[in-house]
């Protein structure tokens, strides 16, 4: 039987887990990077959101900022759909499938 060289396959053992950290490595800072930029955005957004209240505190109408170009956007952009049921008399399930709670025999 041939024998095993203990300290070369040790070697090789590292070599394969210095790869694998390695992209992880990567991984890990390109999650950060996107958290850093995502926080940045949130910053940005929350300056343009101050920046418009005072420019129509300083007597420019939504309007007039339209005209310009400069609509509320920060603002416009992050809004998502309602966590509440459009109709109150009605209820949606995950699948997406309207319920009518109003007729229910209790």
């Amino acid at each position: 039987m041939a024998s095993i060289d203990i300290e070369k396959t040790r070697n090789q053992a590292r070599e394969l887990l210095n790869s694998r950290i390695e992209s992880v490595s990567t991984l890990v800072q390109a999650r950060q990077r996107v958290a850093d930029l995502k926080e940045q955005l949130a910053d940005a957004e929350r300056e343009d959101k101050r920046a418009y209240v005072r420019a129509t505190k300083d007597g420019w109408s939504p309007d007039e900022l339209k005209k310009l170009g400069l609509e509320p956007a920060a603002a416009g952009r992050r809004r998502r759909s309602p966590s509440r049921p459009a109709a109150a008399g009605s209820s949606t399930p995950s699948d997406g499938a309207v319920q009518d709670v109003s007729a229910r025999n209790d």
